[in-house]
C-alpha cells in the first residue's frame, strides 16, 4: 500500500502540491474563526447531581439570583466611600449602561428592596469598596460567556479599582490567559525548533521542511476544530494543545521522512526510487505512530466534561493532518526538491546518522541487564512516590495567572467583607413537603459541621430551594465532606427527590465522574495499544512490556508533576502560587498522551530491532543494532517535541498550561533517558528469544493481519564510486 502510495505521489507532486496549497490557504481563512467560536467546553460533568439541581432551580425558578459575575468596585486611596455620591454616580452610571438583553440582572449596595443583611453583604468593612452580583442573560454557557464579554469592558469604571470575578468572569480570564500563552509560546518556540531542525539534519532546506508541514498541519487542524465546534462545545485548551502538540507531532514525523530520504540518496538510489523506498519505509511508521496517538487522545471521549472531550477530538484531528502531510505533501515537496533537499548543508556529519555510541550504551547495559533492571526500577519508583499525596481538585480560579481579576476578587471578599466571600451549596427539594418540614430540614442542614448557615431561600409549587453557606474555597475538605454529608442526611417527609448542588456539590461529582472514568479510559487505550503493537512486533510479550514500561513511567512522571506543581516545589523556579490539588482532567491528558507517545517510540525501536532479528536471529545483536539506527532520530524527535512542550509549560501564565507543559516534558525526558535507553535493552536482553514468542494460531493470525515496514520494493543498488 505504501509502496503505491509513495509513486502516486512521485507521479502527480505537482497536483498534490497545488491542492494543497489551495487547502492551506481555505483552512487558514476559515480555520481563523475557531478563535470565535472556542471558549466552550466547561470543566463541569452534565450529568452530575450537581448539574441536574441547577437545571431543577433554573427551570422552577429562572435564572434570577444566579450569580454568574460579581464585580468589586474599591476607592483608590481609600479617600472615597461607598456611600459617597461621587462613588456612586460612577458606579450606577456604569451598571445602568448595561444593556438588558445581556445582562438580565443587577445586584448593588444601591439596589432598592434589599435586605438590610444581604446590603451589609456587598460592602467592605471600611466602606471603601463594594460588590456588584450580575446574572448573565443567555441559555448557555457559550452564550452567556459571549454576553458577559460584550460587556466587561464597559464595567469598568474611571477612577476606581475595578475587578471582575465570579464563575464567568473567570472562565473568561482562563480562555484570554491561554491564547495568549499559545501565541507566546508559538513565538518562542519556533525560532528554537528553525536553530535544531537544520543543526539536527545539517542542512537549511533539510531542516525547514518538516517546519514547513507543521505549519500546514496547524492550519488544518484549526479548520478541522472549527468543524467541531458546530457538533460540540470545544474549550480553548484543546486549541492550545492540539496546535503546539501538532506542531511538535508534525516535526517528529518530517524528521523521520526527510532522513530516510537522504538516506536512500546516500545508498545511491536515483530520486524516484529513493522517494517510493522513504514512503514505503518510513510511511508505516508514520501511520503506526499517528494510530497510537489517536488512540490516546481518543481515551479523552470517555471523560464526561467537555473541556477533555474536545481536547479528544482536537488530538484526534491533529494527528490526522500530521499523518497526511507527512505522507502526502512531504513526499510531494521531496519529489520536487530532488537532491536539492541537501542545498545550504552543513559542513560534518547528520546527527540523526550517528549512533555508534548508542550501540556503545546498549553493550553496556546488557552486561549487567538485571543490575540495570533493577536501578531503572528503583528510580521510576522513587519519583513516582508522590501520587500517594495526590489531591484530586478541578479547575477554579487558582489556576489562573497572579493577579488575575478573579483572584483578586476572592482575595478582597475574603478579607475585607463581611460574607468572607461566601459560597452556597443549594439544595432541591421537589416533592409534597410542607414549609415547616422545609424549615425543620434546614434547620438540620444548619448544624452539620461546615455549614455557615441554612435557610429556605426560595419555594415555588413542589420545589423548595435551600441554600447552605459555607466558607472559603469550595474545595476545601471541609466543605466536599459538608457536601457529603448533606446527601447522607434523611430527605425531609414527603419529599420525591433531593439534589444537592453549588460550586462545591459541582467539585465532588466532577472529581467522582473523572476517577470513574479514568480506569476505563486507561483499559481502552492499553487494549488498543496492545492490539496495534501486537501486529507490528509478532509477540505476545513484547507488547505486554511495553504496556508495563509505559505505566511505570506515567507513575514516575505523574509523580514528579504533583511534587513539582502540587506540592509546589517547582514554584520558585516557575513562577507560580500552587493551588495545592491537582487537576484530574490535567492529569489525564499528561498521561493519555504521554502514553500514546511512549509506546510510539517503542514502536520506532522495537520494530527496527525485530527487522535486524529477523535477519540474523541474535536477539542481543538485534537490540545494540536498533538502539544504534534508531537511538539518535528517535532522541532528537524526543528533544523537537521537548522543546514544544516546554516552552508551554515554562511560559504560560496559568496553571493549566504549567501543569501539562511540565508534566509531558519531564516525562518525555523520562521516557528518552530511563526507559528507551535502559529499560528497553536490559529486559529484552533478560528474555532473549522469549522476547519473540507467539503460539502457533496467533502466529498465522499474525501472518494474516499483521504490520511491517519492509517493503518489496527492488532492493537498493550499490552505492556510485
Amino acid at each position: 500500500m505504501f509502496v503505491v502510495l509513495g509513486r502516486f505521489v512521485r507521479e502527480r507532486r505537482r497536483l498534490v502540491l497545488v491542492a494543497t496549497a489551495v487547502l492551506t490557504v481555505l483552512a487558514g481563512v476559515w480555520g481563523a474563526g475557531v478563535f470565535s467560536a472556542l471558549g466552550g467546553g466547561g470543566y463541569d460533568n452534565p450529568a452530575s447531581e450537581a448539574a441536574r439541581a441547577a437545571a431543577l432551580i433554573e427551570r422552577e425558578f429562572g435564572r434570577q439570583d444566579a450569580v454568574d459575575a460579581v464585580v468589586v468596585y474599591r476607592a483608590q486611596g481609600g479617600d472615597l466611600k461607598v456611600d459617597d455620591p461621587a462613588f456612586a454616580d460612577v458606579v450606577n452610571a456604569a451598571l445602568g449602561a448595561i444593556p438588558p438583553s445581556r445582562v438580565s440582572e443587577v445586584v448593588s449596595y444601591w439596589t432598592p428592596g434589599l435586605t438590610a443583611g444581604k446590603r451589609a453583604e456587598l460592602v467592605s468593612r471600611d466602606r471603601t469598596a463594594t460588590a456588584v452580583e450580575l446574572t448573565v442573560a443567555g441559555e448557555t454557557e457559550a452564550e452567556r460567556l459571549a454576553n458577559f464579554q460584550a460587556v466587561s469592558g464597559a464595567l469598568r469604571v474611571e477612577g476606581l479599582d475595578t475587578y471582575l470575578g465570579g464563575g464567568l468572569a473567570g472562565l473568561d480570564q482562563l480562555n484570554t490567559a491561554a491564547a495568549s500563552d499559545l501565541t507566546r509560546a508559538e513565538l518562542i518556540a519556533m525560532p528554537v525548533l528553525i536553530v535544531l531542525l537544520i543543526v539536527l539534519l545539517r542542512g537549511v532546506v533539510a531542516g525547514l521542511l518538516p517546519l514547513l508541514t507543521g505549519v500546514i498541519a496547524i492550519l488544518g487542524a484549526m479548520a478541522l476544530l472549527r468543524a467541531v465546534t458546530y457538533v460540540t462545545d470545544v474549550s480553548i485548551f484543546a486549541l492550545n494543545i492540539a496546535t503546539l502538540l501538532g506542531l511538535g507531532l508534525a516535526i517528529d514525523y518530517g524528521l523521520f521522512v526527510v532522513n530516510r530520504f537522504r538516506e536512500e540518496l546516500a545508498r545511491g538510489r536515483d530520486v524516484p526510487d529513493a522517494l517510493t523506498k522513504t514512503v514505503a519505509t518510513a510511511g508505516p511508521t508514520v501511520a503506526f505512530s499517528g494510530v497510537l496517538i489517536a488512540i490516546a487522545f481518543s481515551g479523552m471521549l470517555f471523560f464526561p466534561t467537555a473541556a477533555l472531550r474536545s481536547i479528544g477530538w482536537g488530538g484526534i484531528a491533529i494527528v490526522l493532518v500530521d499523518v497526511l502531510a507527512a505522507l502526502v505533501v512531504l513526499p510531494a515537496l521531496l519529489a520536487v526538491l530532488g537532491r536539492r533537499v541537501d542545498a545550504l548543508r552543513l559542513p560534518g556529519r547528520r546527527t540523526a546518522a550517528a549512533g555508534g555510541r548508542w550501540a556503545g550504551i546498549a553493550a553496556v547495559v546488557m552486561r549487567r541487564p538485571l543490575a540495570w533492571l533493577l536501578a531503572v526500577g528503583a528510580v521510576l519508583l522513587v519519583a513516582g512516590a508522590p501520587l500517594a499525596s495526590l489531591q484530586p481538585g478541578t479547575v477554579n480560579h487558582r489556576y489562573l495567572p497572579p493577579g488575575s481579576d478573579d483572584l483578586m476578587v476572592v482575595k478582597i471578599l475574603d478579607e475585607e467583607f463581611a460574607s468572607r466571600g461566601k459560597y452556597y451549596v443549594d439544595v432541591a427539594v421537589s416533592g409534597d413537603v410542607a414549609r415547616t418540614e422545609l424549615d425543620r430540614y434546614a434547620a438540620d442542614l444548619a448544624r452539620l459541621p461546615g455549614a455557615f448557615g441554612a435557610e429556605v431561600f426560595r419555594t415555588s409549587g413542589d420545589v423548595g430551594h435551600v441554600r447552605v453557606g459555607v466558607i472559603g474555597e469550595p474545595d476545601t475538605d471541609v466543605n466536599l465532606q459538608l457536601v457529603r454529608e448533606i446527601r447522607a442526611l434523611p430527605e425531609p417527609r414527603g419529599a420525591g427527590e433531593v439534589l444537592v448542588g453549588g460550586q462545591p456539590a459541582a467539585t465532588v461529582d466532577n472529581v467522582e465522574a473523572l476517577v470513574t472514568s479514568a480506569p476505563l479510559a486507561l483499559l481502552f487505550v492499553a487494549a488498543l495499544t496492545f492490539v496495534v503493537l501486537f501486529c507490528a512486533f509478532g509477540s505476545l510479550i513484547l507488547p505486554i512490556k511495553a504496556l508495563l514500561a509505559a505505566f511505570l513511567s506515567l507513575g514516575a512522571s505523574a509523580g514528579v508533576m504533583i511534587w513539582g506543581i502540587q506540592d509546589g516545589a517547582l514554584a520558585p523556579l516557575l513562577g507560580f502560587t500552587p493551588a495545592g490539588t491537582t487537576d484530574l482532567g490535567n492529569l489525564m491528558i499528561v498521561l493519555l498522551i504521554i502514553f500514546g507517545l511512549a509506546t510510539d517510540y517503542e514502536l520506532f525501536l522495537v520494530s527496527r530491532i525485530r527487522e535486524e532479528y529477523l535477519a540474523t536471529g541474535d536477539n542481543a545483536r538485534s537490540v545494540a543494532t536498533g538502539l544504534q539506527r534508531t537511538g539518535s532520530i528517535i532522541t532528537s524527535a524526543a528533544v523537537l517535541l521537548g522543546v514544544v512542550l516546554a516552552t508551554m509549560g515554562l511560559t504560560s501564565s496559568g496553571l493549566v498550561l504549567t501543569t501539562i507543559g511540565v508534566g509531558m516534558t519531564v516525562a518525555l525526558v523520562v521516557d528518552a533517558t530511563l526507559v528507551r535507553t535502559i529499560l528497553v535493552p536490559a529486559t529484552m536482553r533478560l528474555l532473549g528469544d522469549r522476547n519473540w514468542w507467539l503460539p502457533s494460531p496467533l502466529r498465522r493470525l499474525h501472518d494474516r493481519v499483521g504490520l511491517s515496514e519492509e517493503d518489496h520494493s527492488d532492493p537498493a543498488p550499490a552505492p556510485a564510486r
